[in-house]
């Protein structure tokens, strides 16, 4: 494996299917959000995430994914305990689930992948706050996001911020360095 890091600048046509499949990514969350409420299952919200990806000429990132045992869906559906990867399937949401939903979208060779997290019905006020935490957790990384500034900066803000709400980071799981 090579660590060589070789900056590659886009075109702009690259650029906007960058952005095409940011878009088209987006579009399936939103048809996944929309379907959020108790009795659905994780598979229907993989299915609606997949018709929408498809019905815009692109393809999901996840499904297929290699390696010994093939990602076999088009969304990551994590509940509650699940941190992260959950696979979609016959387990029905449940009012009070946080749901975590993370989709990929490849459109002309370019990759979309985003995420969100939801409650699902009437959620605790617990479960809310920490929503509402790890939102703005997010926003916070991002404002360290200029030159100059390494990942460990990023990281140190989310983390500080987060202990400081009194929840906690994940150690055994990182961010992918991008």
């Amino acid at each position: 494996m090579s660590w060589e890091r070789n900056i590659v600048l886009k075109s702009p046509q690259e650029i906007a299917a960058l952005r095409e499949a940011g878009r088209i990514n987006a579009r399936a969350l939103d048809a996944v959000r929309q379907l959020i409420r108790p009795g659905v299952t994780t598979a229907e919200l993989d299915a609606a995430a997949e018709d929408v990806i498809r019905k815009h000429g692109a393809s999901p990132t996840f499904k297929g994914y290699p390696g010994p045992y093939p990602y076999p869906a088009s969304i990551c559906v994590s509940i509650n305990e699940q941190l992260v990867h959950g696979i979609p399937g016959k387990r029905k949401l449940q009012s009070g689930d946080i749901l975590s939903v993370d989709c990929g979208t490849t459109f002309e060779g370019f990759v979309g992948d985003s995420a969100f997290t939801s409650g699902v019905g009437d959620i605790s006020p617990q479960a809310q706050r920490l929503i509402e935490v790890t939102e703005q957790a997010l926003f916070i990384g991002i404002r360290q996001m200029r030159a100059g500034n390494r990942v460990g900066d990023i990281s140190a803000a989310i983390q500080t911020f987060v202990e400081a709400a009194g929840f906690y980071v994940t150690r055994e799981y990182t961010g992918h360095g991008v």
